[in-house]
Order: C-alpha cells, then sequence, then structure tokens
C-alpha cells in the first residue's frame, strides 16, 4: 500500500509546499496553506480515463493549413441574455464555469435552460447539494416541463463520468463543483487539489466527447469564485451572475470567454415563475423624474457589443470631518478621487471640504472610462444646486492634462441615447457621428473647461 504523503496547499494560488508557513511564498497571501494528503503513485490518469468515448492514440505534430476548420452550430439555449453573454450560444465541446453569491439563481438559470434544451437533444443534470426531489419541486414551481430532463444525484466524479458515458449527454450541469470530489485526492471536498483534479477529469471528458458542460462555482466574500484561479484558466467561459439581493433584476456578465466577446452583460427579471428576460435594459435604469434635479446626469457605458443608458447621481455636501468621505456604488473610488483632482485643477472648482456620494442606478457596475465627463458634470451639478436637463447625453474620458478623449462605439451610443428620447449629446470631439442622427443635437467637446462651460 502507498504510503500517504503529507503537504500543504494554498487555498488562493494552489502552490505547494512541504510545511506549513503563514504566507504563502508564491502569491503572498497570508493564512491560506491547508494540509493535503496524497498517496504516492497515484496517477491522476486513472480519473480521466474509464468512461466510454475515450480517444486514444499519440498525438500528432500539424501545420495550422492542415487543421480542419469546421463550423459548429451553436446550441441555443431558451434564454436570448444567455445566448448573448455566451457569444452567441452554447458551442459544442465548451466548459463554462458560471459563479454568483447564494440564492442569486444559479441554479433556476440553469434549470430553465436545460428544460429547453431537452426537447430536442439529451441532456443531464447532475446535483452535489440538493436531493432529486428538490430538483423537481422547483421544476414545479417554475412551471417548467420537465419530463424529459434527466437527473443524478452523485458527488464522485468517477461515478458521474461512468453514467455520462453511457447516458451520452449533448449538455450537462454538474451543480457545484464545490461539493464533487476524486478518491484520487486523499483530501475534503472542495479543496484546492479536489476542485483541480475533478475540474480537470470533467474538462477533458467535455473535449472528448463533445458534451457542453456547465460548472456552478462557489463565491467568496470578495465576490470571485472560490478555489484556484487555475480553475479558471482550465474553462472556456467564465460567467459571473450578479445582481442586489433586494432588488429584482440579475445580471450575467461574461469576463472570459474563448467563442466570443469579453464583457457582454445579459439582464433577467427575477419572478414567481423564474428568471425572465429583460429585452430593453435601458429603460429600466432611467429614473425619468417629473423635474429635472441637481446631481442626476444620464451617461451611456458599453457592455460588450452593446450600449446601456444609466443614470449616474452624485450628491456633494458639506463636510464636517477633518477627511471627507468619498463613496462611490457601482464606480471604482480611486477613479473618483482622481476626476476630482482634474475638476480641482483644470477647473479651479475645490471639493477638498465637501462629502462626495456617487451612484450608479440600478446596480450596474461601470468598469470603462467613458463615464468620466458625466461624473464631473454631475458633480458640478450638485455642488452648484444646478439641475441638468433631463433630455441630455453625457460621455466621455477625461483625462490628467484635462482633455476629453475619445471612447468606443461612440456613434452606437449616441443612437442608443436617440432612441430613448434625448435631444442632445455632451461628447468628445473625435465620437461626433459621421452622418446626423435624427432627432439630436451634437455638441463636440475637446477641454474639460468647455464642456463645463454648457452646464
Amino acid at each position: 500500500m502507498a504510503r500517504a504523503k503529507t503537504a500543504y496547499q494554498c487555498s488562493e494560488c494552489g502552490a505547494m509546499s512541504s510545511k506549513w508557513a503563514g504566507q504563502c511564498a508564491d502569491c503572498g497571501a497570508w493564512n491560506t496553506l491547508v494540509e493535503t494528503r496524497q498517496n504516492r503513485g497515484t496517477a491522476p490518469s486513472r480519473l480521466r480515463g474509464g468512461y466510454a468515448g475515450e480517444a486514444g492514440g499519440d498525438a500528432q505534430v500539424l501545420s495550422l493549413d492542415q487543421v480542419r476548420h469546421e463550423e459548429q452550430a451553436r446550441l441555443a439555449t431558451g434564454l436570448g441574455e444567455l445566448d448573448r453573454a455566451l457569444g452567441g450560444g452554447l458551442v459544442p465541446g465548451s466548459v463554462t464555469l458560471i459563479g454568483g453569491d447564494p440564492g442569486i439563481g444559479k441554479s433556476t438559470l440553469l434549470l430553465q435552460a436545460l428544460v429547453h434544451l431537452s426537447q430536442s437533444r439529451p441532456v443531464l443534470y447532475v446535483t452535489g447539494e440538493e436531493s432529486l426531489q428538490q430538483v423537481g419541486l422547483r421544476a414545479q414551481r417554475l412551471q417548467l416541463d420537465a419530463s424529459r430532463l434527466r437527473l443524478l444525484a452523485e458527488t464522485q466524479v468517477e461515478s458521474i463520468l461512468a453514467q455520462a458515458g453511457r447516458e451520452r449527454p449533448r449538455v450537462m450541469v454538474i451543480d457545484s463543483i464545490q461539493a464533487i470530489y476524486t478518491d484520487t485526492v486523499a483530501s475534503a471536498p472542495g479543496s484546492v487539489s479536489q476542485l483541480r483534479e475533478s475540474a480537470a477529469g470533467l474538462v477533458q471528458f467535455a473535449k472528448q466527447t463533445g458534451t457542453a458542460l456547465f460548472l456552478v462555482g462557489h463565491v467568496t466574500k470578495e465576490g470571485v469564485i472560490a478555489g484556484p484561479r487555475v480553475l479558471e484558466h482550465m474553462v472556456d467561459t467564465v460567467l459571473y451572475f450578479e445582481g442586489e439581493s433586494g432588488g429584482p433584476y440579475r445580471m450575467i456578465r461574461a469576463v472570459k470567454n474563448r467563442f466570443g466577446a469579453v464583457n457582454e452583460l445579459g439582464l433577467f427579471a427575477m419572478t414567481d415563475k423564474g428568471l425572465r428576460q429583460v429585452s430593453n435594459p435601458s429603460a429600466i435604469f432611467l429614473s425619468r423624474h417629473e423635474h429635472p434635479v441637481p446631481g442626476s446626469v444620464i451617461t451611456v457605458t458599453r457592455e460588450g457589443s452593446r450600449p446601456l443608458l444609466v443614470e449616474l447621481q452624485v450628491l456633494v455636501d458639506e463636510s464636517h470631518l477633518s477627511n471627507p468621505r468619498r463613496v462611490a456604488l457601482g464606480l471604482e473610488q480611486n477613479r473618483l478621487a482622481m476626476l476630482l483632482a482634474v475638476l480641482h485643477r483644470h477647473a479651479g472648482v475645490a471639493m477638498y471640504d465637501q462629502d462626495v456620494y456617487v451612484n450608479v442606478v440600478g446596480g450596474v457596475r461601470v468598469a470603462e472610462t467613458g463615464v468620466d465627463l458625466a461624473v464631473i458634470w454631475a458633480a458640478m451639478s450638485s455642488f452648484r444646486n444646478q439641475p441638468v436637463s433631463s433630455d441630455v447625453l453625457v460621455f466621455g474620458e477625461v483625462g490628467l492634462a484635462g482633455e476629453i478623449r475619445p471612447v468606443p462605439g461612440g456613434e452606437e451610443r449616441v443612437r442608443e441615447a436617440a432612441k430613448h428620447g434625448l435631444a442632445r449629446a455632451i461628447l468628445p470631439k473625435a465620437n461626433r457621428p459621421r452622418r446626423p442622427v435624427e432627432g439630436m443635437q451634437i455638441i463636440p467637446v475637446t477641454r474639460l473647461d468647455e464642456a463645463l462651460g454648457h452646464l
């Protein structure tokens, strides 16, 4: 019998160490080394063999012109917003990792998609955290016709692969990867080594059999998928399911996609009958005040290939603290501090004795720089108590020298705003549309002081 080897593995980066230490020598994380035991001589290949359809033989070296390029039809999941985040649908043999907070709707989303797919092709739903009765009750509550949906309650990878080899599904869901374990690794489910080896076996099965695979992953308190970072490198697509716990809307965002654009955004509304697609997301993020209010500006951000209108609100109030507060919800806080410094340097407006609060309405997180000018406009509007008309669109990147820089997709942003009844657009001069936009007055600017002059 092989002797057990004791080692310590970092739960953040997966690095191995022969002895315990308070800090990982590779990634620098504290208190992340966990004791693991592995049997010497245990081959990981034992995990990846033993199921039907495994390819054998030696690999061959080919030139690129010898590789056959076959167009594979994507599988429609029945949820258009999910297909958008995936890049147009499921690719056969692809592996998708989807993460989100507990109760956000990951299982509901995949159950709806799998029930639609089961009407035309074999599918398999593997649950490791719920019983088959619980899955059945959810399908009944959502009023789904799940008569053709194949279910399996199992947590051992070897058993899952054996059953999948017999069922030969076109689409398979593992809910969740943290509950799955393999006998080749002597550690608890959810550990770094178990996640890595279990995912490796499932990924190889998907690639060799052409099965589209969904892996559900837990998230940490920081909002990232739990487990080693190598887990995200092993899969083809990484989706994050986001949303406010008390709000009705859910957003699915692609942060990695080998078969489509990154940062694509799909929007859903949570109802008592499950997730419903939102066809016009720009409309739900605009408050449409009865009268213009100070500190509220409409801007447009680009999520993947789709422009999205959002309302940006800023409140500037006198501070009684030695260090005024800078609070940003949906926006990077360091970016806000930089924009206030640019406003002071190039417009002569000092807010060092003011508290500044920024909020993107609807819980949207904006990661691009195209809303810089709108943040400054809203801050000036609140600071001077001067309302901004609700039919004005403002966007553009602000540089440290006070220049207004162009952003990608300027013409598409303007046309999206025109569809919703906006009449004027303050934008970078380089983003001026080549053709006139009906019903839209274009005001190009090149400097920050010039842009504030139109306020």
